[in-house]
């Protein structure tokens, strides 16, 4: 069993920065992929990036070149900086953590672009 627990989300002004943190407990033997993912009301969880365990990552289009996701196996986390964000950044980001036959979830933390 895996637990996940999102930090790091607050208000930023367009153009601003934030760090977002996932931090795992239990065993993460055998994870596939970890990840960022976001949602607003109304909407689909959409993708933003993942790492895979050997360390490979992937960006949606709408945040390449802005976000740089970040993992640490030996810690059991993972990080998302977000630079230049913008105020359809807005959302609730969560982790995920990915296995062969389960995903586990974060709750969430609240990232709000606005001025």
């Amino acid at each position: 069993q895996v637990q996940l627990v999102e930090s790091g989300g607050g208000l930023v002004p367009p153009g601003g920065s934030l760090r977002l943190s996932c931090a795992a407990s239990g065993s993460i033997s055998g994870v596939l992929a970890m990840g960022w993912y976001r949602q607003t009301p109304g909407k689909e969880r959409e993708f933003v990036a993942v790492a895979t365990s050997s360390g490979t990552t992937i960006y949606a289009d709408s945040v390449k070149g802005r976000f740089t996701i970040t993992r640490d196996n030996v810690k059991k986390t993972i990080d998302l900086q977000m630079n230049s964000l913008k105020p359809e950044d807005t959302a609730v980001y969560y982790c995920n953590f990915r296995f062969l036959t389960t995903t586990y979830w974060g709750q969430g933390t609240q990232v709000t672009v606005s001025s």
